[in-house]
């Protein structure tokens, strides 16, 4: 008689029934768990994510083939940045976190670069643990790592992390350093841009937290990260300090709800699979299953994005019109309840959201009746 299963064993099984049969599972990355916390409302992504499925592929079965990702240009331009800025021991990269993070330590006129070469990403994760390890128990000098490998549990399962470079300061604290190839310009860079690098950094400080927390005592992770972007339409290096406390706050509170996906899991019909192999309505079924918070920001942020945005359309999902107008409609959830509210064919008067459409609807005649005199 085999032992009985453990929640975690049963999690795992339900989890490889939800991939389909002989479907490897897809590792979550940095910037997967950074695209959870931009839009924590959704169960789609969380149990898509959470069971390891391939979207890229999912949204081809489906006929709604992704554009998202990065393009081959943006790599090799983003590789060439990011070794100019690590060139000459990471000289320049260090002068960046000293004269934006921490002045009141002494200059980096030299660093330790600990080699972090091993074998498999279990390897590397142990190696990073040690080298960060040794560096915090000799505190006075800075250490710069390239490329450490960092690990964090998702769901059970270990998601293998690779930031840019972590410093450790001379006071022993860690400080996560991204690297981006859009430009700073006059100072500022796109805010969208910018608040996708924090909640990706949020995701290494969470996984170095936890690296921190093995030892005694445990180091300080800053919330304040560095930004590295090319200065204006140069490829000089210019740096921002971000602080990252409310995207580390958001993107724990969706790890912790992914780590539950079993509730979202048990919510959905018998037989539920989303292999890629399956008939096409099959597979729409079992997608349309899991309800999605789809908006705008997700066709940057997640493969299944022109599906979703396709069935918000043909329902009239006001979601497909962003969130600030989703916010500001109150209970109204589609366009055709929007534009009935509008006309006083429906909803209470005395709801705010629909006495402001009526009085908009009412100027809005007002001005064309104005006009066509």
């Amino acid at each position: 008689m085999p032992p009985p299963r453990t929640r975690g064993t049963a999690l795992r099984h339900r989890l490889a029934e939800l991939r389909g049969p002989d479907v490897p599972a897809k590792a979550l990355d940095a910037r997967a768990l950074a695209a959870l916390a931009a839009n924590p409302g959704c169960a789609r992504r969380a149990i898509l994510d959470g069971a390891g499925v391939n979207k890229a592929a999912l949204a081809s079965a489906l006929g709604s083939p992704s554009a998202f990702g990065q393009s081959q240009f943006a790599l090799t331009r983003g590789n060439a940045f990011e070794a100019k800025v690590k060139a000459d021991g990471g000289a320049e990269l260090l002068r960046l976190v000293h004269e934006k993070l921490d002045r009141a330590a002494e200059p980096p006129t030299e660093a330790r670069l600990p080699d972090l070469t091993a074998p498999g990403p279990q390897g590397r994760t142990a190696r990073t643990a040690l080298e960060l390890r040794e560096a915090t128990a000799h505190p006075g000098a800075w250490t710069l790592l390239d490329h450490p490998m960092l690990a964090l549990d998702v769901a059970g399962s270990p998601a293998f992390l690779e930031p840019d470079a972590v410093v450790v300061h001379p006071d022993g604290s860690w400080t996560v350093v991204e690297i981006k190839s859009f430009p700073l310009l006059d100072g500022s860079a796109d805010p969208a841009k910018v608040g996708a690098a924090a909640r990706q950094a949020a995701v290494y400080v969470l996984a170095l937290e936890e690296v921190a927390a093995r030892l005694d005592p445990s180091p300080r992770v800053r919330h304040r990260i560095l930004l590295v972007c090319p200065r204006d339409f140069s490829n000089l290096p210019a740096a921002s300090a971000v602080d990252i406390r409310k995207q580390r706050a958001v993107t724990a509170r969706q790890l912790t709800r992914l780590t539950r996906i079993e509730d979202i899991a048990e919510t959905l019909p018998e037989g539920t699979c989303f292999s890629p192999e399956l008939p096409a309505d099959e597979l729409t079924a079992a997608v349309e299953s899991v309800p999605a918070t789809y908006a705008p920001e997700c066709l940057s942020a997640c493969e299944l994005a022109f599906h979703c945005r396709g069935r918000a359309r043909e329902t009239g999902a006001v979601t497909s019109l962003g969130r600030p107008v989703r916010a500001e409609l109150g209970g109204l959830t589609t366009v055709e309840d929007v534009l009935a509210a509008a006309r006083g064919e429906a909803g209470d008067p005395d709801d705010p959201a629909v006495a402001a459409l009526r009085r908009a609807a009412a100027l809005r005649a007002e001005a064309l009746e104005a006009a066509c005199r």
